[in-house]
């Protein structure tokens, strides 16, 4: 049975720095490609990054670019999200999420994924 279990979130200013963890169980996370989603309320849960099963990372658009960045620890079966510099637009609840098969090419669509965590909430202040 596949978990992911999201931790690290919190109310933050603006300005400040979070690093989410995805705890992953029954799955190993080196074999998958592994994804952060986020989702603000009223709007559709949006990609934010990825990374392949080779460690391979791809990030959206310019909004996340050089402020976000994905990696993962092997030994703890964990991927990471740090996020630097937040802003008040970043507030939302974040997810990690894996495909339902191993290896593969990068997917940025929420269809794509098959496993969620529950999500850990982000709350930037100005």
């Amino acid at each position: 049975q596949v978990q992911l279990v999201e931790s690290g979130g919190g109310l933050v200013q603006a300005g400040d720095s979070l690093r989410l963890s995805c705890a992953a169980s029954g799955l190993t996370v080196s074999r998958y490609v592994m994804g952060w989603f986020r989702q603000a309320p009223g709007r559709e849960r949006d990609f934010v990054a990825g990374i392949l099963w080779n460690g391979v990372a791809t990030y959206a658009a310019n909004s996340v670019k050089g402020r976000f960045t994905i990696f993962r620890d092997t030994a703890k079966n964990a991927i990471y999200l740090q996020i630097n510099s937040l802003k008040p637009e970043d507030t939302a609840f974040y997810y990690c999420a894996a495909p339902i098969e191993q290896w593969g090419s990068m997917r940025t669509m929420s269809g794509e994924y098959a496993y969620w965590g529950q999500g850990t909430q982000v709350t930037v202040s100005s």
